[in-house]
């Protein structure tokens, strides 16, 4: 299991959104862009139950994610990684998300029915480039 160095974690810290890739069942890539937090040394996002990340992740829990600074393309982390997913903390974790990205104290497109879930990924392998 590979970590994040220091520099790798304060890179994360920005409020640059990645690209999550999850596996469809027929092994096909579905990737999608998210707000991207740190738990524990560790990368993390929010989805929702009844979306497809969490669907295709409780059945293969293989994942990648890949965060470019938009201000210099040549800085980017890619992590790749097995899930873990919790409901535990999760809608304070949208909550500090959207503070992060927003400027908002809650995130805005809360529906009363949706359970939110925290995927942290344990991580395998970190590649990242421009960064020293």
């Amino acid at each position: 299991m590979s970590k994040l160095n220091d520099t790798q974690v304060r890179f994360l810290e920005h409020p640059y959104v990645g690209t999550v890739t999850t596996l469809r069942p027929d092994g096909s890539p579905h990737s999608t862009i998210v707000w991207v937090d740190v738990v524990d040394g560790e990368p993390a996002f929010n989805t929702a139950y009844g979306r497809v990340k969490p669907k295709n992740l409780e059945r293969d829990p293989r994942v990648s994610l890949l965060v470019v600074d938009p201000s210099d393309t040549y800085r980017w982390l890619a992590v790749d990684g097995r899930a873990e997913l919790t409901t535990d903390g999760a809608d304070a974790q949208i909550d500090k998300l959207a503070k992060k990205y927003l400027g908002k104290d809650e995130y805005p497109w809360r529906k009363p029915e949706e359970r939110r879930v925290t995927v942290r990924i344990r991580t395998q392998r970190v590649t990242a480039y421009g960064l020293d």
